[in-house]
Parts: C-alpha cells; sequence; structure tokens
C-alpha cells in the first residue's frame, strides 16, 4: 500500500532523511519510535503533502503522491495529530466535515458520513458541541472520526494519545485498532509511549539518523 525508497529530505546543508525505505501492506499496522529531531515528523508531513521537495519515491496505492493532486493525497491519506487540531468556533460535526470539504466533497454528501463516524467513535448526540466544552479524549475521537472521514487507505497518527491519561491513551489504541480493522486501512503511529507498543502487537519500527530500522 505504501512503499517508499531512498526517500532523502534536505535543509540546507542539514539531512533530516537519508535515503529512507519503508514498505507497508494494505491492512498492516506498524509504530514508529525514535529520539526527538529523528525526522519522524518530518516523514508524515511528506506523506501527507505538508512538505514537498524531497528526492527519491513516495508511492500510494502504486501510484506516486508526485502524480496526484494535492486534494487527492488528502483523500487517500487520513491524520490524526496530538494536539487533536480542532477549529474551537466550529461544531464538532463541522470539524469532522471538514476534512471532505479539503478535499473537495459536499456538504451534503458529507454530513450522513461524519455522523456515522461520531457514533462510531461514541459521540452520538454531540454533534452540535464545541471543541472547549468536550474532555480530552472527547476531542480525540472527533479528531478519529475526521482523520476517517474521507476512507484514507493510510491512517498516519502523529503521538495520538500524547496528551491522554494513560487508561484513556489505551482506550484510544483500541478504538483505532478496532477501525482500522474494520476499514481495513494500513496505520503508520509515531509514539513514545511502551504502554502502547505493549498493549498492540504490531509491526515495530525506529527512526535512527534519518532511516527507519526494524525495532
Amino acid at each position: 500500500m505504501l512503499r517508499i525508497q531512498d526517500l532523502t529530505k534536505r535543509y540546507g546543508e542539514h539531512t533530516v532523511l537519508d535515503r529512507l525505505n519503508l514498505h507497508l501492506e494494505q491492512g498492516e499496522t506498524a509504530f514508529l519510535q525514535g529520539r526527538s529531531g529523528s525526522g519522524k515528523s518530518t516523514l508524515l508531513k511528506l506523506l501527507y503533502r505538508e512538505l514537498a521537495d524531497y528526492t527519491g519515491e513516495i508511492r500510494l496505492g502504486g501510484q506516486s503522491i508526485r502524480e496526484l493532486p494535492k486534494h487527492e493525497t488528502r483523500r487517500r491519506v487520513g491524520v490524526i495529530f496530538q494536539s487533536f487540531e480542532l477549529l474551537e468556533r466550529k461544531t464538532i460535526l463541522e470539524n469532522v466535515m471538514l476534512a471532505g470539504e479539503i478535499a473537495g466533497r459536499s456538504r451534503r454528501e458529507l454530513e450522513p458520513e461524519a455522523c456515522r463516524l461520531l457514533e462510531r467513535t461514541g459521540l452520538r448526540g454531540r454533534e452540535q458541541a464545541y471543541p472547549g466544552e468536550l474532555s480530552g479524549g472527547e476531542q480525540q475521537r472527533t479528531a478519529i472520526a475526521r482523520a476517517l472521514l474521507n476512507r484514507p487507505g493510510l491512517l498516519l497518527a502523529d503521538e495520538p494519545t500524547g496528551n491522554l491519561d494513560t487508561e484513556t491513551a489505551l482506550e484510544m489504541l483500541q478504538l483505532l485498532t478496532s477501525l482500522q480493522q474494520e476499514e481495513g486501512m494500513t496505520m503508520l503511529i509515531v509514539t513514545h509511549s511502551e504502554r502502547l507498543t505493549e498493549a498492540c502487537p504490531a509491526r515495530m519500527l525506529r527512526m535512527e539518523q534519518g532511516r527507519i530500522l526494524e525495532s
């Protein structure tokens, strides 16, 4: 599903990613760990097209992301951020639908799917609430629903439980893995949490000096 070959990213003279290679199969889950500054966040930003200007190859479903319009990449790649990234002046329903609007889909098409995902993530009845009215766990559930709205083939989670207590973090991981299995997505989770990696049997990867090693 995801194939990365000889991926190199530099900022001036500084090499962040150095001929990085990675292959993830459809439906596979992998954890990625590594020290701060090892290149994990840069890799994710390249995968969801926040960053460009790299050498090497990134292919999704056999197609180079260079050949895809940016909005199409946003359909195929869902992202969950540590800080939730919810807009305070929009309702939970509007926040979820925003992912589809950015990908060029109509609100009429999006609303039933957004409501279904909010119900699936345990937020039925909270559609008109605002982020400030929710707990941290509820905000993360909203972020998960938003990431899944476009039925992505690849789900990226950047420290998805970093702002949650241990019990809530494990609940979020259980929800994520359940949804991943239902949807058949490939999932790459960046985390420092040993508790999470111990709780979910999955492929373990480590980032070192801009490359990925099997852990």
